[in-house]
C-alpha cells in the first residue's frame, strides 16, 4: 500500500530502536517472523508490539496455538510496563488455534482470518510456528498455510507477526523463511562470562533497513534494542573545522595549544598512572563550563565526591558549575555494560542537555567494553564522528603503562583512530628525580609547541615550565643528561 506521496506506509512498531532497524516500522500487509531459541525474547518483544498498537487504537489478535490456557501468557506479560490489563477483550483478543489447527490447515486459516475480519485487527500475532510444525509434521501442509493466510492478511490490511524456536542457521532451510516477507533473528552470545541479547533484521521485502548485529536488553519497559553505533554514522562530508578553540583555562598550557584545542575536535590525553591526566582534564571541563559551554564529565573510577575532592586541592573549585548544571558529572563505574549500551547513553545525555564539551575519564574501560577487539577501531571512530556531527570538542584520558624505546608508535591501536590530538604526559626520572614532562604529539591542522615541557601539581594548581631542553631520548626512558638546565632551573 502506497500513500499519497507514492512511498509505501509501515506499521510502526511503537519500540522506536525496532522501528529504526527496520527502516520505519514494518511494511503494511507483510508477514514477518521473529525466530530463535527459547529465552532470547521472541514472545516478549512481539507481545511487547501487540500491547503498544492496541494502545493506540489498533486492534490486535493474538493467537496461541498450545493447549495451555491464557492465563499463562497474562501472567508472564503482567510486570512489563507495557501490559494494559484493560486493552484485553477491548482492543486486544486473544485467541486458541490449538483446536482448529488439530483439525487441519484450512480450518486454522479460515478461524484466523475469520476472527481478524470479526475485529478489524490490524495485526495478528501467533505465538510458536514451531508448535504448528511439529503438530502437523508436514512441509506442504504449513507451507500452504503461511501462503494462504498471508494473502488473506493483506487483503484485510493486517500484518502478521510469528514467533519460532529455531536458529536462523535452521529456519533459512524450511518452507517458513521463504513463504514470509520479513525474517529477524534473535539470539544469545556469550563472552567469557558475559551473555547478551543480539538481534539482526535479516529479510524485509522492500525496505531498506539496518545491516548486521545490535544489542538487545530486556528491562521492566520491556525489550530496548541498541543499534550498533557503526551502522548509523552520520554523514560529516561537509564539515568544515571552526578556527576557534576550546580552552583549557591554563594560560601556559594553552599556548601551548595555541589557544587550545581545535573545536569539534577528538583529543587523547594519554599519559603514566597518576600523572594529572583526570586533573587537566577536570580544568578542560571546568573552563568550559564558565565559558557557559554546557560540559559533561564522564568517570570510569572516581566517584563525584572523590572527583570534586581532588580538584578543590589545587585550586579547581566546580561546586557552583554543578549545581547550576552548566557541568555535569557522570560516574560509571567498571562493569558488564556494553560499549554500545555505555555510548548510547552518552549520547543521549549530549543531545538532551546540549553538551558542548565532553570528558571520558578512562578510555581504556570503554575500550574494554566493546567485546569483540576486532570492532574497536571502527567502533571508536563511529564514536568520534557522532560527536564532531553534535558539535562536541571531546577530550578522553587514557593511562598509558608503559612508553619505552626508540620510538613512540600509536598506529595500530584504537587510540590512533580516536584521537585527532594527542597530548602525552609522563614521568621521566633524570638525576635522581622523578619530573612531569607533557607534550604535544599531533594537533589536527594547527599549529603548536613541540618542546617538551615540565610541569608540576601542587596546591596553587598546574603550572607549566619552560622547555627541557638539558636531555636527550625523555620520551623513550633512555634521557641522557646535555647540559645542567632542566624546566628552566639550575641543578
Amino acid at each position: 500500500m502506497m500513500d499519497s506521496r507514492g512511498t509505501q506506509k509501515l506499521f510502526e512498531t511503537g519500540i522506536p530502536s525496532f522501528d529504526l532497524l527496520l527502516g520505519g516500522g514494518i511494511p503494511r500487509r507483510q508477514t514477518l517472523i521473529v525466530a530463535g531459541n527459547p529465552g532470547c525474547g521472541k514472545t516478549i518483544l512481539c507481545s511487547q508490539v501487540a500491547f503498544l498498537a492496541a494502545a493506540r487504537g489498533l486492534p490486535v489478535v493474538l493467537a496461541t496455538v498450545t493447549s495451555e490456557p491464557h492465563d499463562k501468557l497474562v501472567d508472564a506479560l503482567s510486570g512489563f510496563s507495557f501490559f494494559r490489563r484493560e486493552l484485553l477483550g477491548e482492543k486486544l483478543f486473544l485467541v486458541s488455534a490449538y483446536a482448529s489447527l488439530k483439525k487441519g490447515a484450512k480450518e486454522a486459516r479460515d478461524t484466523l482470518l475469520h476472527t481478524v475480519r470479526e475485529h478489524g485487527a490490524k495485526m495478528l500475532f501467533i505465538d510458536g510456528l514451531r508448535s504448528i510444525r511439529d503438530l502437523w509434521q508436514d512441509e506442504a501442509r504449513l507451507r500452504e498455510f503461511l501462503y494462504e493466510l498471508g494473502i488473506g492478511l493483506s487483503t484485510m490490511d493486517c500484518i502478521g507477526l510469528f514467533t519460532t524456536e529455531y536458529p536462523i542457521d535452521k529456519l533459512m532451510t524450511l518452507p517458513e523463511a521463504t513463504t514470509v516477507d520479513g525474517i529477524v533473528s534473535l539470539w544469545v552470545s556469550h563472552q567469557g562470562g558475559r551473555r547478551h541479547r543480539r538481534m539482526e533484521v535479516v529479510k524485509l521485502r522492500g525496505r531498506p533497513h539496518l545491516q548486521g548485529e545490535h544489542l538487545l536488553q530486556i528491562g521492566a519497559e520491556g525489550v530496548e534494542i541498541i543499534p550498533r553505533l557503526e551502522a548509523r554514522v552520520p554523514s560529516d562530508k561537509d564539515f568544515v573545522p571552526p578556527r576557534t578553540r576550546a580552552s583549557f583555562g591554563l594560560p601556559e598550557f594553552d599556548g601551548l595549544l595555541d589557544g587550545g584545542l581545535p573545536l569539534q575536535s577528538t583529543t587523547l590525553l594519554a599519559g603514566s598512572m597518576g600523572i594529572g591526566k583526570t586533573l587537566l582534564a577536570a580544568h578542560f571541563a571546568a573552563e568550559g563550563a564558565r565559558q557557559g559551554e554546557k560540559t559533561l564529565f564522564v568517570s570510569f573510577f572516581e566517584p563525584p565526591a572523590a572527583l570534586l575532592a581532588r580538584a578543590q586541592r589545587i585550586g579547581l573549585d566546580v561546586r557552583e558549575a554543578l549545581a547550576s548544571g552548566a557541568m555535569i558529572l557522570m560516574h560509571q563505574p567498571p562493569s558488564e555494560l556494553e560499549a554500545d549500551v555505555l555510548v548510547d547513553r552518552i549520547l543521549r545525555e549530549v543531545a538532551l542537555l546540549g553538551v558542548r564539551r565532553l570528558v571520558i575519564d578512562g578510555l581504556t574501560e570503554l575500550e574494554l567494553s566493546i567485546v569483540d577487539p576486532e570492532r574497536r577501531r571502527t567502533f571508536l571512530a563511529a564514536f568520534s564522528v557522532h560527536l564532531r556531527a553534535a558539535g562536541v570538542t571531546s577530550l578522553f584520558t587514557k593511562e598509558v603503562s608503559k612508553i619505552a624505546g626508540t620510538e613512540l608508535d600509536f598506529s595500530d591501536t584504537p587510540i590512533a583512530i580516536l584521537g585527532e590530538n594527542l597530548l602525552l604526559l609522563r614521568y621521566v626520572e633524570l638525576r635522581g628525580r622523578i619530573h612531569r614532562v607533557m607534550s604535544i604529539l599531533k594537533m589536527r591542522d594547527s599549529k603548536y609547541d613541540g618542546d617538551l615541557r615540565e610541569f608540576e601539581i601542587n596546591d596553587a594548581g598546574i603550572r607549566v615550565l619552560n622547555p627541557m631542553r638539558s636531555a636527550a631520548g625523555l620520551l623513550t626512558g633512555l634521557a641522557q643528561p646535555i647540559g645542567s638546565r632542566i624546566g628552566g632551573g639550575e641543578e
